[in-house]
């Protein structure tokens, strides 16, 4: 499979343009100097996100604008004052954040984050002095990110490119819960169409899923107040436009590669490759609440994943969310229930021209299902064929292979048989192969290998595919409840036994 070291792609200079914001300074890092934050002013305006330390940012302590203080003057003094303690509490660290939030005095619990620290008090993945050592490195929020960071707003194409160093800046903030408007979650909260990024539902509601979870987190904080960060990471929102999308019923490409393990991970054994993250159109998911299924799993072993969380809009039928150079901090084992941070990760990828890490993950959400048997339609079909081709176009000359599995077919209920077609489809339509994890699936590792065998050896095209899974979903459907083997139906249909009648 082609890895990234094979792709020979040359970026060019780091450059900055209408569609692409870059919040370092261009030329200080083209020259070799590193990442410097660009300079630039605060921005309170709906296309771009309202930061903690903004002049326009006020908190109610009297009936009019005039009698009312900015907020960031509370949340730098209750920070400072932490910052400075020899030692600080989990119950220190609420009565800081309750200062800047007091509504939520009583409503938000703790108890998650304080059952971390008693069982691990000085352990591997917290010290005494960490409280301080984040709030520190939140207090420099008006010095790391100095421009406007703009909204990845639905329909709209845009990246953005950060610092290491940045990116922790603007989780430590969510980790002490600053950012403004954002804890209302109703259809009438000005960022109800983003996801949460204040890391309050990670605190309370105390598990044994959230306490493995703060473990990696709190491992990320350890690491980047320690070491000095030097790379950069891009986010970038891909939208296909009508013109853009495939015409399935006609297309005649072939399949491509295909590679399928029983055993390995995409994140391990994907290395290199695009790595497909099985998102919720909420990037992100549950990962700052129960969630452990990959897409939380991915996020929480690289935690600069998270401030995706912060600008990025719910993705569109059509759109994905593809991230450029993010670093993994922790190695883990087990799933759901069964996870638990392992150690740390040592990183040992190189990092491509712009000092990203060569990591590519792209974040696609496949639909979600109630009951297993409202997939069978085409236009559920048809919209996962597009959404996976959105994530699976190539916008360069020489793109790696994609590691990829059970899309959408955990907790969305998808079916295996089907989800793996339409992700050989759309790898197919884009001509890039695929590397396909089964997670100890075996009985699917070999139906998928021999179907694949079969359409490459009858030359089978995209169209005579999409042509079959119509059929297929008319079949379901008139059967109900009793389910018809896609495999075996594309062995009927497609054997050369069939092919010479």
């Amino acid at each position: 499979m082609k890895r990234i070291p094979q792709c020979d792609n040359t970026l060019g200079p780091l450059d900055f343009s209408k569609m692409h914001t870059v919040l370092v300074d261009v030329d200080v890092f083209n020259c070799g100097a590193g990442p410097i934050p660009q300079d630039g002013r605060d921005v309170w305006h709906n296309d771009f996100v309202k930061m903690p330390f903004s002049l326009s940012s006020y908190m109610k302590t009297g009936y009019t604008k005039q009698t009312n203080t900015v907020r960031w003057e509370v949340i730098y003094k209750q920070l400072r004052s932490l910052s400075k303690k020899t030692t600080a509490s989990v119950k220190d660290l609420e009565d800081a954040i309750i200062k800047y939030n007091p509504k939520y005095k009583g409503q938000w619990s703790f108890d998650a984050l304080s059952s971390l620290v008693k069982a691990d008090p000085n352990g591997s993945n917290y010290s005494p002095k960490l409280f301080q050592k984040i709030a520190e490195l939140a207090l420099r929020l008006p010095e790391l990110v100095k421009k406007a960071v703009p909204l990845l707003k639905r329909g709209h194409p845009a990246a953005i490119t950060l610092s290491q160093t940045q990116i922790a800046c603007l989780l430590a903030n969510a980790f002490f819960c600053t950012y403004p408007h954002r804890n209302f979650s109703g259809p009438k909260a000005e960022y109800h169409n983003y996801p949460s990024i204040n890391f309050t539902s990670l605190f309370g509601n105390a598990s044994s899923r959230k306490k493995q979870k703060l473990r990696a987190i709190m491992h990320y904080f350890q690491e980047v107040t320690a070491k000095k960060l030097t790379g950069l990471v891009t986010f970038e929102r891909r939208c296909l436009k009508e013109t853009d999308l495939p015409n399935w019923r006609s297309s005649n490409k072939k399949m491509h590669k295909l590679h399928v393990a029983s055993y390995g991970t995409i994140e391990n054994e994907g290395k290199g490759m695009l790595q497909v993250d099985f998102a919720s159109s909420w990037i992100g998911g549950g990962v700052l609440g129960s969630g452990l299924v990959q897409e939380e799993i991915l996020f929480i072993i690289n935690p600069e994943l998270i401030v995706s969380r912060l600008f990025t809009e719910k993705l569109g039928d059509k759109e994905c969310l593809i991230v450029t150079g993010s670093q993994q901090f922790s190695n883990y084992s087990g799933f759901g229930d069964t996870f638990e941070w392992k150690d740390p990760h040592e990183e040992r990828l190189n990092r491509d021209e712009w000092a990203r890490l060569q990591r590519q993950i792209v974040a696609i959400d496949a639909l979600p299902f109630k009951h297993r048997s409202e997939q069978y339609n085409m236009n559920d079909v048809t919209r996962e064929l597009n959404k996976a081709y959105c994530g699976f176009k190539g916008h360069q000359s020489n793109e790696p292979d994609i590691a990829t599995g059970n899309w959408g077919c955990g907790a969305f209920n998808g079916d295996k048989q089907l989800k793996a077609v339409i992700q050989l489809m759309a790898a197919a339509q884009a001509k890039r192969g695929l590397a396909f994890f089964t997670f100890e699936d075996e009985s699917l590792k070999q139906g998928l290998q021999q179907t694949y065998h079969l359409l490459v050896t009858e030359r089978t095209t995209v169209d005579k595919l999409y042509s079959l899974l119509q059929n297929y979903c008319a079949t379901q459907q008139a059967y109900g409840s009793a389910h018809v083997d896609l495999f075996e139906l594309i062995r009927i249909n497609f054997s050369p036994s069939k092919s010479l009648l």
